[in-house]
């Protein structure tokens, strides 16, 4: 058996990798330097695309009972609600956000590890590391000051926004780094916030205050401050803020955890680094606003793991570990400049622009088109990956493409796509017969649309009597697709056509 792949780092982006890694059997070690998981809550809202993730995991369940659905987020100004976008806008079987405490969060993630056979290694530090064709020689640090020569195939950098493995494989984080700084707590507090939703109240003298109900009475808020500012985080201090920038009453009766931190807009040029992988905050870092940074990177882990699994594994080349950056590079360029966009509109200080915003915000958002690109956004349900060097390029009849994100349809399918650890070829079939298989495909064949009993070399056939799954995916003749472990389409074939499907399989043993 190989050398186990190391994850440095177990956060909610590392656990998520090693977790993803494990389930799929794939030996794996996950470190880290702290003794004892953190007991701060840091990030705390999970969107729907991460959902879907975590239904994948098998875990969506006890994460949605750990938090509280969001469904919806609003803008104050001048005393007026100036924007308000529903979130179950959406097209996902999750049409919300889960608001729970990052310390649940993994929780979640550390017991489902644990059940295969995984535990964190803690008090250990990477100190060292050398790569060559072959392999990754890491250097770990244990508690007791022993140095430990570890030898891995790959090696993720999961270890946050001082990352020693970026740093040791000499990249760094480029961008804009003219730091913005927040003061931020989460805290018990008595309101009357509908617990549904997320709040934004924009200042006219100071930057915006964020507000997220959290389970009973718990608050997360974050609110701007100077760069220049010195003190200490305190619940008076706090208490000030709120009273100066909320349009609503809130009084904080005791904190729980209280912090000023400072964050730039940036990320690493490369994603991949020969055999060493960064992956979250290691690879990218940005402002809270739009609450998109775990969410990135645990997409980010997901993302890598399966690709990295093949690989591993000797299922697919070493190339395809290029299309991890070439995917998910992008997307945290998009995060990075919706994070940064959104500080700019919220810290305007010329009271023109303030004027001009929050009229402009509210016609805006008048636009269905407007709140819909604005909720897809928040939620993430807008990635997609077209321009994926191992997507096959082609659509179905409608708008369904490959590099995107397939539609649920249904709850029998839906569930069946979901359980899949690796790909599946979905056959769409929509006057009854029951095409063929598709010869020489090492994936999950599935039938929908056909007899209920899944002709000889289909593994399951799913009914869909009034042809919804055909009409969803554009395919009103019918059609494959062939689904990636994470979801996405990677390649959309006629019946009379494997032709993509075939093209695929060579991309992955490119």
């Amino acid at each position: 058996m190989s050398d186990p792949i190391i994850v440095v780092g177990a956060g909610p982006v590392g656990l998520t990798a090693a977790l993803e890694l494990a389930r799929r059997g794939v030996p794996v070690r996950i470190v880290d330097r702290l003794a004892e998981p953190t007991t701060e809550s840091r990030a705390i809202v999970v969107h729907a695309r991460s959902l879907e993730m975590f239904e994948r995991l098998g875990l969506v369940d006890e994460l949605i009972r750990a938090g509280v659905r969001t469904t919806g987020m609003e803008m104050h100004a001048d005393g007026e609600v100036v924007a308000r976008i529903a979130l179950d806008l959406v097209d996902s079987p999750f049409p919300y956000s889960v608001t729970v405490a990052q310390t649940e969060t993994e929780r979640i993630l550390t017991a489902a590890l644990a059940g295969h056979g995984v535990t964190v290694e803690r008090e250990v530090t990477l100190t060292g590391l050398t790569q060559d064709e072959h392999g990754v020689q890491a250097v770990l640090e244990h508690a007791d000051g022993r140095q430990e020569a570890a030898g891995t195939g790959w090696l993720v950098g999961a270890d946050g926004g001082h990352s020693r493995a970026r740093k040791l494989v000499g990249s760094a984080l480029a961008g804009k780094f003219k730091g913005e700084k927040f003061l931020m707590g989460d805290v018990n507090a008595d309101h009357d916030l509908d617990p549904h939703s997320m709040y934004t109240f924009f200042s006219p003298h100071d930057g915006p205050l964020l507000v997220f109900p959290m389970e009973g009475d718990r608050l997360r808020l974050i609110a701007n401050i100077p760069t220049d500012e010195q003190r200490t985080a305190t619940r008076e201090w706090l208490q000030q803020v709120v009273d100066e920038r909320a349009e609503r009453p809130i009084r904080i009766r005791d904190s729980r955890w209280l912090t000023v931190f400072e964050v730039h807009h940036a990320q690493v040029p490369e994603y991949r680094v020969g055999r060493v992988l960064l992956a979250g905050d290691a690879a990218h870092v940005h402002s809270p606003a739009g609450g998109q940074g775990m969410n990135t990177g645990i997409q980010d882990a997901h993302n890598l793991a399966w690709k990295l699994a093949l690989v591993s594994t000797g299922q697919a080349g070493p190339a395809v570990l290029d299309s991890y950056h070439a995917e998910r590079h992008p997307v945290g360029a998009q995060v990075i400049q919706f994070a940064g966009t959104l500080t700019r509109v919220a810290t305007l200080a010329n009271p023109i622009a303030q004027k001009l915003r929050n009229k402009g915000m509210h016609l805006l958002t008048g636009l269905a088109p407007v709140r819909q690109a604005m909720a897809d956004r928040t939620e993430e349900t807008a990635v997609a990956y077209r321009r994926s060097p191992i997507v096959v390029r082609g659509r179905g009849g409608g708008d369904l493409h490959a590099g995107d994100h397939l539609p649920a349809a249904g709850p029998e399918l839906r569930a069946a796509l979901a359980g899949a650890h690796e790909h599946v070829l979905l056959t769409v079939a929509v006057d009854g017969s029951a095409p063929a298989p598709v010869s020489g495909m090492t994936v999950r064949q599935l039938l929908v649309g056909a007899a209920a009993t899944a002709p000889t070399g289909y593994d399951a056939a799913l009914q869909d009597p009034d042809g919804h799954a055909a009409a969803r995916y554009g395919l009103p003749n019918g059609g494959r697709i062939m689904v990636r472990p994470d979801g996405y389409v990677a390649a959309i074939a006629p019946l009379d056509d494997d032709a993509p499907l075939h093209a695929y399989q060579a991309l992955l043993r490119a």
